[in-house]
């Protein structure tokens, strides 16, 4: 690594926060900047200050909302900052990428990133992600998911290319040291049911909520932490249950750690979920997780080793499941370990020979 060459790297995706897909990406040109890469992160609107090791490094430039002229902007810095390999998060971000590249006939080697199984029903330029696959399929150099089942979606019902398609898993800033917890911590906690995550409706929030009422442990509480459309509705159907002393929104955190130490189990809801970073930050913390069975959840739990599936849309299994994480949390040791295969040091590594390998270093 002595004698690799600094390479000019520019990433691109709609914010610094909001999910946790504009997250990774933002850590992930922190990482590139700092072992020495020259790292231009271009953002669509900047919704708050990112926290990156050097404040000036990456450098960032803000496109504006505006999808026009935010991809005659890419096709500018192409042409003027000429990276050694582009890289884009979220369909948007990489429709917009991927044509600034044609525009302006750029050569650069491009890495688009897809984060959901739902993102095409989002907007119009998110459907070109999906749909217009056959152009994503001959510019990109590759074609990352986040997870082996959207892998599988994006080939087998995009028609993304198998041979440039491949999967890393989201990395997840955590500390095991200081995030673990013990069994006789778990054991000790008040009967609290952490639920964190954007509120629409792909979530499943809504189930949760009915799930809820036929929890049986008199004295559980529900911490709903994150925001979204759905925010008002779901705060109506928990008055109208009768359950608004129970049921905490938190809106949005900037730091849900705190939360991870004071819930006793995680349950994850979601309808559709191609990764679901909160699982494995539940983990690292040694909670109980009881989630649906979909992709995401599935594959870092291991079809239920480290955690209890349950089906979709059936509030009484979730009742269920969750009732049996508050009543015997169990050893948080191995949840903990299973979290370590979702590091930020793992999954850098698996960017970094990628980005290399796409840049000529290897």
């Amino acid at each position: 690594m002595g004698s690799r060459r600094p390479l000019r790297l520019l990433f691109t995706t709609r914010a610094f926060g909001g999910g946790g897909a504009e997250r990774v990406w933002s850590t992930l040109a922190d990482r590139f900047a700092a072992r020495g890469d020259d790292v231009l992160l271009a953002i669509d609107h900047d919704d708050g200050p990112p926290t990156f090791a050097d404040a000036g490094d990456p450098r960032i430039v803000v496109l504006g909302r505006n999808h026009i002229g935010a991809t005659m902007k890419l096709g500018r810095l192409l042409r003027d900052f000429r990276p050694d390999v582009a890289l884009a998060a979220i369909s948007g971000s990489c429709v917009k990428l991927v044509t600034a590249a044609l525009i302006t006939g750029s050569r650069v080697p491009t890495i688009i990133s897809y984060h959901g199984f739902q993102e095409y029903r989002t907007g119009r330029l998110a459907k070109l992600a999906y749909w217009g696959m056959p152009v994503m399929n001959r510019r990109a150099h590759r074609i990352v998911a986040v997870s082996d089942g959207l892998r599988r979606e994006l080939v087998e019902r995009w028609g993304a290319d198998p041979a440039k398609t491949t999967c890393i898993h989201n990395p997840a800033t955590i500390d095991l040291g200081d995030a673990s917890a013990t069994a006789v911590d778990l054991a000790t906690r008040p009967d609290v049911v952490l639920a964190a995550g954007r509120l629409s409706p792909e979530k499943g929030v809504d189930v949760l909520i009915e799930a809820f009422t036929l929890v049986r442990r008199p004295d559980a509480r529900l911490m709903i932490a994150g925001d979204g459309p759905d925010r008002g509705r779901l705060e109506r159907r928990v008055d109208d249950l009768g359950f608004a002393d129970r049921v905490t929104f938190l809106g949005h955190v900037a730091d849900i750690r705190p939360l991870y130490r004071q819930a006793r189990v995680l349950a994850v809801p979601s309808r559709t979920e191609a990764f679901g970073m909160v699982v494995v930050e539940a983990l690292a913390h040694g909670l109980p997780i009881v989630a649906t069975a979909c992709a995401g959840p599935t594959e870092i739990l291991e079809g239920g080793r480290f955690g209890r599936l349950v089906p979709l849309e059936d509030p009484a299994s979730l009742a269920e499941g969750i009732d049996i994480a508050l009543a015997d949390p169990g050893d948080p040791a191995p949840r903990i370990a299973r979290a370590a295969a979702f590091s930020l040091e793992r999954g850098f590594d698996s960017w970094a020979r990628l980005v290399d390998e796409a840049a000529g270093l290897s």
